[in-house]
C-alpha cells in the first residue's frame, strides 16, 4: 500500500512538469497572439458623414505597429486621398502624422479583434479616428472606423502590401 503512494507521488512529480511544459508550448505556439508587428498599410472608405462631400472618400495610411503583449502603439503617416476636391498622393512634409495606441484582442472560439485608437495632427487641428478590426489572416485586417472629423464612420481594410 506504501509502495503504490509512494509510486503515485512519483508518477505525479514526473509528469505534472512535463504536462505544464506541454500546455505552455501549446498556449505560445499554436494559441498565442500573433505578432503583428511591423508596417502595415490601412485604407479608410467613408460612408457616413455629416458632411455630404466626404462620403465615399478614401483615405490610405502607412503605419508602424509595435506590440507588447495585447497593447499595440506605433505611428501613422497619410499618403493619399481620393476625394470630392480630387485624388493626391501625399509625399514627404505634405504627410499628416499621426499617434497610434491600440488593444488586441485574442480569442480562441472566433477571429481574434483589434481595437485601434489614432490621434492625427491634420490641417489646422488634431483629429481622431477609432478602428474596430477582426484578423482575417497573417497579412489583413478588416473592419469599421469611426471619425470626430465631420462625424464619420466607414470601412477600414489593412493589409502588408500596398494598395
Amino acid at each position: 500500500m506504501i509502495e503504490n503512494i509512494i509510486a503515485g507521488v512519483i508518477a505525479a512529480l514526473i509528469s505534472a512538469p512535463i504536462l505544464a511544459l506541454f500546455f505552455f508550448i501549446l498556449k505560445e505556439k499554436l494559441f498565442g497572439i500573433p505578432d503583428i508587428t511591423g508596417k502595415w498599410y490601412f485604407e479608410m472608405t467613408t460612408v457616413n458623414s455629416d458632411y455630404n462631400p466626404y462620403k465615399g472618400m478614401i483615405l490610405r495610411y502607412i503605419a508602424i505597429v509595435w506590440r507588447e503583449g495585447n497593447k499595440l502603439s506605433g505611428t501613422v503617416e497619410k499618403v493619399y486621398e481620393n476625394s470630392s476636391t480630387g485624388e493626391r498622393e501625399y509625399v514627404g512634409d505634405k504627410r499628416s502624422r499621426g499617434h497610434l495606441d491600440g488593444y488586441y484582442e485574442l480569442n480562441y472560439l472566433s477571429k481574434d479583434k483589434i481595437y485601434i485608437h489614432i490621434k492625427e495632427q491634420g490641417n489646422g487641428r488634431e483629429s481622431t479616428n477609432y478602428f474596430e478590426l477582426i484578423r482575417t489572416n497573417s497579412n489583413s485586417l478588416k473592419g469599421a472606423f469611426n471619425s470626430f472629423v465631420a462625424n464619420q464612420d466607414g470601412l477600414s481594410k489593412w493589409q502588408r502590401e500596398l494598395f
